[in-house]
């Protein structure tokens, strides 16, 4: 009995010490992360000091994901005996050059990624891996300061696909404007007078036309963290069926040795592609038109293993 009182009365004594010692240790942690977030928040202002100097800043980060697997004998799916994958890869990169008197920024982003399906009982399917995205676009953008914030600019924009039909749609945007840029990362363009020409076989659905360019881009590295969103919008004045959007978004965390995890995905409204679908797709209709298509919104994604260079 007595040595049952004494581990009894022991065990409540380490106990009562152990949770003295952890709210201790909590206690002396909670200023030690006030202090890290204060000194984070000096190294961001710093760096966005060092971004703001004349010369120029490049940088690039990439996104790898890829999924396989291989199924023997598994009854449970309606292809017992199959394999299949996905593999993707996006690249951003950018060379910007800041100047006192003018500023050119060049930027582009590919975003690429195959599948594949292989039923083994059925000799007749494709086995191959098969196209699944294909995004390619470059852009440079020149401005003649103004003000601090404001300048007279002129734009170059390319978009296409480069797996298959390589310029079949391509999109060349020429136009100039002005650009506004708030804060550092943030770049805004207004040109009223742009030409979207688009290349393509199909001329009866894909026309060029004259309109308003808009483009917000903001790309900026936090630590470990790269970040860049693009919206671009083309407004035709001749017809909105002529309009189109692309939005593109990715995220890199780096977490040893810019290795790291990466996100990416895009939006996209282009009522011509989506005629172009409907008409030369893999179910044909020749009854669509502009005004009787569903023009529905176009995404992709890609998750995966993040390079940052």
């Amino acid at each position: 009995m007595r040595n049952l009182v004494l581990t009894v009365t022991a065990f409540l004594a380490l106990s009562a010490t152990y949770a003295q010692t952890a709210d201790e240790l909590k206690a002396l942690q909670g200023p030690k992360k006030d202090s890290i977030a204060a000194i984070q928040g000096r190294v961001d202002a710093l760096q966005a000091q060092i971004d703001a100097l004349p010369g120029w800043k490049k940088g690039a980060f990439g996104t790898i994901g890829a999924n396989l697997s291989g199924f023997d004998n598994w009854y449970s799916k309606d292809a017992a005996n199959s394999s299949a994958g996905n593999i993707g890869v996006t690249v951003n990169g950018f060379a910007n050059l800041n100047q006192e008197k003018f500023f050119w920024r060049n930027s582009g982003n590919i975003n690429l990624g195959w599948v594949k399906f292989d039923d083994k009982d059925d000799p007749t399917d494709d086995d191959s891996f098969q196209q699944a995205t294909d995004v390619f676009s470059i852009s440079s953008l020149y401005g003649r300061k103004i003000s601090e914030k404001f300048a007279i600019s002129a734009l170059g924009e390319y978009r296409t696909t480069i797996l298959s039909n390589f310029n079949d749609p391509g999109y060349l945007d020429l136009g100039i404007g002005a650009t506004w840029t708030p804060i550092t990362d943030l770049v805004v363009v207004i040109h009223p007078l742009n030409y979207n020409f688009v290349f393509s076989s199909e001329d009866d659905i894909f026309e060029s036309s004259m309109g308003a360019k808009i483009v917000a881009d903001y790309t900026r590295k936090i630590g470990k963290v790269n970040f860049k969103t693009n919206l671009s919008m083309f407004q035709s004045y001749k017809s909105s069926d002529l309009s189109n959007w692309t939005w593109i978004n990715s995220f890199g965390y780096t977490i040893w040795k810019g290795i790291g995890l990466g996100f990416e995905f895009g939006l996209r409204d282009n009522k011509q592609e989506a005629l172009n679908y409907a008409l030369n797709g893999p179910t044909p209709d020749a009854t669509a038109t502009f005004d009787n298509i569903d023009n529905d919104l176009q995404t992709y994604w890609l998750f995966g293993l993040n390079y940052a260079f």
